[in-house]
């Protein structure tokens, strides 16, 4: 059976390994949004700011900027994105600086991937121009850094799912269909791109197969860690806000730290003691992939099973950069994303990290953070701030406690002592029945207390199990041989 090449991203020929490709940025202002949803103007990234972001990913795979042009357009043009002077424009700069590839700072479609690279080069001369756009070079980047199997296989998958339709650029060592040939008439290229994209599509099934078991194992996990019974922190944040190294700070994890965008790609989860956590000194802080502005959305499907951390998690953690001018924007994306997963409406405590580095009035910028709730100035380098933050971390985790009103039997002296252990008691009085505490805990303490409940049990902490959640103390019971039950078709309890 042929098997499909699967030619790098970022070069159709082998690289040395001193070799570095050289490249110009191109990126378009577009000063309409009509029949986009957006008002005009509500962009938060300029076009400067956004080209320099480019140019910090094209430094993280490994290439040198040799110039970078702009345009201004009412909307980009369908056959070569820029227009024809521009392209002219890019074709004299990348002549002079020597330049051999060009990076769109937008995802460009197939066909204006191919009539750029016939307007920038010279077929008849023999120089070729390789031309990629963002979602390409993000992914050349995600390939280099992924660890990880889950990580691999995501990757593997975005990869796949990008090179598909735009295969043909890849045989042009073949032979392709010419219309001057007639009917009937086929060139041994046609041929083989049919076959490699009935490989490429057999593949993506194989390996949505196996993203579909990392699903079900990482299900598994997060399970597990319920058992555990902690809190859940997931730390969430722009690429190179500095969550790994907040990570490394709380843990000491020892998971890479390094300047530079998407350094870390696979999720790290760590059980820590915060210092001066008293509700809950023990927590599970997880580190996930980092969100950028324009993410690919063939990434963001890839790598969701990733992503869906975050919709486990008790607390999120929002890491921001403060010292970058564009930190606003950089939240909006974050804050957009986490909408996408449907993660938007989790507690959130939002950490301005890097303020060592931050080169305006350090008063103002307190007074900023006081008047935004939920918000503290860190920097996870020197470890200012973190004692402010585990505080505020303290008061988001009681607000999440459930109030209860129980009375205790007395052989259950170490549900009493947990109830201690794991929230805040109020009151307690020993009464003829049992102990009576009023106070509050985790909702799946109160779950477990709720026959001892004064009132409607549940209902009067305002809460009600789920379905799944009956179903699951039914198979618990059914285990000790309490219940006779008949069994029926099971949801898994952690999809």
């Amino acid at each position: 059976r042929p098997s499909l090449p699967p030619p790098p991203l970022c070069s159709q020929r082998p690289l040395g390994k001193r070799e570095t490709e050289k490249c110009v940025l191109v990126g378009v202002h577009v000063t309409s949004t009509a029949g986009s949803g957006i008002p005009a103007g509500s962009t938060p990234f300029d076009i400067d700011s956004s080209l320099d972001e480019l140019e910090a990913l094209a430094d993280t795979a490994g290439m040198e900027v040799a110039g970078r042009v702009s345009q201004s357009l009412s909307s980009p043009l369908n056959g070569t994105y820029i227009g024809t002077g521009k392209a002219k424009e890019v074709k004299s700069l990348m002549a002079e600086t020597g330049a051999c590839v060009c990076v769109f700072d937008d995802e460009l479609t197939p066909a204006q991937q191919r009539n750029l690279e016939a307007a920038l080069g010279n077929e008849k001369e023999g120089k070729y121009v390789k031309v990629i756009d963002r979602t390409a070079l993000i992914l050349d980047i995600f390939s280099q850094h992924a660890r990880t199997r889950e990580g691999k296989l995501q990757v593997e998958l975005a990869l796949y799912s990008y090179r598909l339709p735009r295969l043909t650029k890849m045989w042009t060592h073949l032979e392709r269909q010419s219309g001057a040939g007639g009917v009937g008439l086929r060139g041994p290229g046609e041929t083989q791109i049919e076959v490699d994209r009935r490989l490429i599509r057999d593949k993506v099934g194989a390996l949505k197969k196996q993203i579909a078991e990392v699903k079900n194992h990482r299900s598994r996990q997060r399970l597990a860690r319920k058992k555990l019974a902690l809190p859940i922190i997931s730390i969430v944040g722009y690429t190179n806000a500095g969550k790994s190294t907040l990570l490394n700070t709380l843990t000491n994890a020892g998971v890479l730290e390094e300047n530079k965008l998407f350094a870390t790609l696979d999720p790290t989860t760590r059980r820590a003691t915060l210092p001066g956590l008293k509700i809950q000194p023990e927590v599970l802080l997880t580190d996930t992939v980092g969100f950028i502005q324009k993410l690919p959305t063939n990434l963001v499907a890839a790598f969701r099973a990733t992503l869906e951390e975050v919709l486990e998690a008790d607390l999120l953690l929002h890491v921001v950069d403060i010292s970058n001018p564009m930190y606003e924007a950089h939240m909006d994306t974050v804050n957009r994303v986490l909408e996408e997963l449907g993660a938007e409406k989790k507690p959130q405590v939002v950490l301005w990290n890097k303020v060592d580095l931050y080169e305006g009035d350090r008063m103002d910028l307190q007074l900023k953070a006081a008047e935004n709730d939920r918000t503290v100035i860190i920097s996870s380098r020197t470890a200012e701030g973190i004692e402010d933050s585990v505080r505020t971390i303290e008061s988001v985790l009681r607000d999440l406690l459930v109030h209860y009103e129980a009375v205790i039997p007395y052989k259950k002296g170490e549900v009493v002592s947990m109830l201690h252990e794991k929230g805040v008691v109020d009151l307690e009085e020993h009464q003829g029945a049992g102990t009576y505490l009023l106070g509050s805990a985790p909702r799946w303490l109160v779950m477990q207390i709720e026959e001892h409940c004064i009132g409607n049990g549940l209902e009067a902490a305002g809460m009600k199990r789920s379905e799944e959640e009956e179903e699951i103390e039914m198979w618990k019971a059914l285990a000790k041989k309490r219940v006779e039950y008949e069994p029926k078709e099971l949801t898994n309890p952690s999809a």
